[in-house]
Formats: structure tokens, C-alpha cells, sequence
């Protein structure tokens, strides 16, 4: 029997332990011992990048911000969509969480990291939204598991109408706001649409062919 191997350990703002573990080539990070998110079980981050990006395949200069790395793939499916000439903002506050995406030894998003067309930034998503009025094309938001926060309770504010409204003011017209959630909340998709969004909800398994359902959230300016 291969052993699990625990890599590293990372404590978020509000004092979550994050841990990063390896088991037989599959990566997974846990949040107070919980399971986050795994590189065996990614469909729905994928999937959230496909929805959001399609669109923008025929753009020239496409602007996107992804808010959260994880361990990349939203970061990747979008990347494989995107012309040569995008433009993709990362925002990841966990210094942890970005040094192990870049770690020669570990096979997550070092590669995706390398792309010209990416800007990785250590910092709050919020403060990024916040300076980037009418800014990007889309933005995707994945840092946390909803809007009940299971990493860093600030990342609720995101959820919330003055996150939201943040958020939508950052998009240019016509843009899409997306948001990965590991459950369906109905008083979320409310507040999208008091502010003033058309809301388009996806549920998509987190693997292919197995395990829990996600919910996807894509809105747009009315």
C-alpha cells in the first residue's frame, strides 16, 4: 500500500490550517482536515473555466482575473481557451499555496505559472477588484467553498452584495462574473440577481464520472 505523504502545512489569515499531502502521484490540499480540493477530483473547476472562457475564444486581448490558485487547473482550462494575446490575473493570498504551485517537485500548475500570458499576483482578490474598474472580461472567483467561508471568513464579503457589487463593476460591458461553489445556496443566487444580473446555475460533479455535486454560478450585467 503506497503511504500518503503530508508535503507542507500553512496557516490562512483566520488561523485555518491548510495541509498539502501526496498519495500515490494524486495532490490533495485539506483545510483543517478537511478535503478542499484534489488533483483526482477537478471537473468542476475546469468546467467553470470552459463556461466563462468560450466565449471569449474569438477575443482580441481578452482581460480575465481568476481570484484563488488552488492547485491550478481553472488556471490551466482557461489558458488552453484564451488567445495568444490575454491577459490573466491571478490572485492568491496564501504565500504557501503559490510556493507550492511553483515547486519543481510537486506536478501542479508550475507550468501554467510560466505562461507569458499570466500575472500572478500575492495578494486579496478584493483589493485587486477593488482598483480594476471596468478592467476584465471575466472574472472567477474559487477561493473559498461558497459563500459560507471554509478557509478565510473574509472571503464571505465576496458573496455578499457589496462584494458582488465590487465585483460586477470590475467587468467591462458585456463581461461574465463567475463563482465555484461545493453546494447549491439559493440566497446567493438571490443577491446576483438584486444586483441587477442574469444568473445561469450549473451543476457539474467534481470528477467526470463520480463524486459530490458543485455548483457553478455565471452572471452577467443586465
Amino acid at each position: 500500500m503506497k503511504k500518503t505523504e503530508l508535503l507542507d502545512t500553512a496557516t490562512a489569515p483566520d488561523g485555518t490550517v491548510l495541509t498539502l499531502y501526496r498519495h500515490d502521484g494524486a495532490y490533495t490540499i485539506k483545510a483543517d482536515g478537511v478535503e478542499l480540493m484534489s488533483t483526482r477530483r477537478h471537473n468542476s473547476e475546469d468546467t467553470l473555466a470552459e463556461l466563462v472562457c468560450a466565449p471569449l475564444q474569438q477575443s482580441r486581448g481578452a482581460q480575465v482575473l481568476i481570484g484563488g490558485l488552488g492547485l491550478g487547473f481553472t488556471l490551466t482550462a482557461a489558458l488552453r481557451l484564451l488567445g495568444a494575446d490575454a491577459r490573466v490575473v491571478v490572485a492568491e493570498i496564501m504565500t504557501e499555496v503559490i510556493g507550492w504551485n511553483q515547486n519543481p517537485d510537486y506536478e501542479l500548475a508550475g507550468n501554467a505559472l510560466r505562461d507569458e500570458r499570466v500575472e500572478l499576483r500575492h495578494e486579496d482578490v478584493a483589493r485587486v477588484l477593488q482598483r480594476s474598474r471596468g478592467r476584465f472580461d471575466a472574472i472567477m472567483l474559487d477561493v473559498d467553498n461558497g459563500a459560507e467561508p471554509m478557509t478565510t471568513s473574509g472571503n464571505a464579503q465576496l458573496y455578499r452584495s457589496a462584494g458582488i457589487g465590487i465585483a460586477s463593476a470590475a467587468l467591462r460591458a458585456g463581461g461574465r462574473l463567475a463563482y465555484w461553489s461545493a453546494h447549491a445556496d439559493p440566497e446567493f443566487e438571490l443577491s446576483l440577481g438584486d444586483a441587477g444580473l442574469d444568473v445561469d446555475v450549473s451543476t457539474v460533479r467534481a470528477h467526470v464520472t463520480s463524486g459530490p455535486w458543485h455548483t457553478l454560478y455565471v452572471a452577467r450585467v443586465v
